[in-house]
């Protein structure tokens, strides 16, 4: 059963969660994820006012609103939950996780596929917007508050608004990174802002010397055209 799978998934992620019962009283991830294979049953069936009801009680339940259309496949977990928004055609792959306030929305207000397709193994960091009918490949990390419009590939870590891939490589890696963060080593301003810092201290070193032979030279009453600077 699904439910028991998303249930487990919660033991494997949450390593505040206790018991079964535990998680299915207080985690309100969960008991969307109730609601919501209640209500894609009810969708598949053609009772979509219905569905589409259920789902909106699920919404003041528990601060997570997934339109029944969307297709969502097994352990599925979200994480603290409130203010997640899953649109009418966004389609999740297995074992993926989402955290606070992550938005899989469109872009358009036209008919048809809209919203975003999610690989399997994806991680989706807290406050991050995935817009459109972009596919983001298996094991993707996203993080957080970082805006998604273009399709990733496999194995990339995404950050930033807009969002951009930190790493080349395929992710290999046995630590659950629960938001999604590349290193700083990888993000390309932080690279353009240490290269500034280090030229600037270059030009602060090469200007020390040049205060520092202006003051020999004006005790010795010589002239400073013969002052030479190091080259780098």
């Amino acid at each position: 059963m699904r439910f028991i799978e998303d249930i487990q998934s919660v033991f494997e992620r949450d390593p505040a969660a206790r018991n079964t019962f535990e998680i299915i009283t207080c985690y309100s991830g969960v008991q969307a994820m109730l609601f919501y294979r209640l209500t894609h049953r009810l969708w598949l069936l053609k009772l979509k006012w219905l569905a589409r009801f259920i789902s909106m009680l699920s919404r003041w339940i528990t601060g997570i609103e997934i339109h029944p259309g969307a297709i969502i496949g097994r352990r599925f977990f979200i994480d603290h939950g409130m203010g997640v928004v899953i649109g009418e055609t966004a389609e999740i792959g297995d074992d993926v996780t989402l955290y606070h306030g992550v938005t899989l929305g469109g872009t358009t207000w036209n008919k048809g596929k809209r919203h975003p397709t999610l690989g399997n193994n994806v991680v989706i960091g807290a406050g991050a917007k995935i817009l459109g009918p972009i596919t983001l490949g298996d094991h993707v990390k996203v993080g957080s508050n970082s805006v998604v419009v273009k399709s990733i590939e496999a194995g990339k870590t995404v950050a930033g608004v807009p969002g951009r891939v930190l790493k080349d490589k395929t992710i290999k890696s046995d630590r659950f990174d629960s938001y999604a963060v590349g290193g700083s080593e990888d993000d390309p301003t932080i690279k353009a802002i240490n290269s500034i810092l280090s030229h600037l201290h270059d030009v602060d070193s090469q200007l020390h010397k040049v205060s520092k032979e202006l003051h020999i030279k004006d005790q010795k009453d010589s002239s400073v055209n013969d002052l030479e600077i190091e080259s780098k």
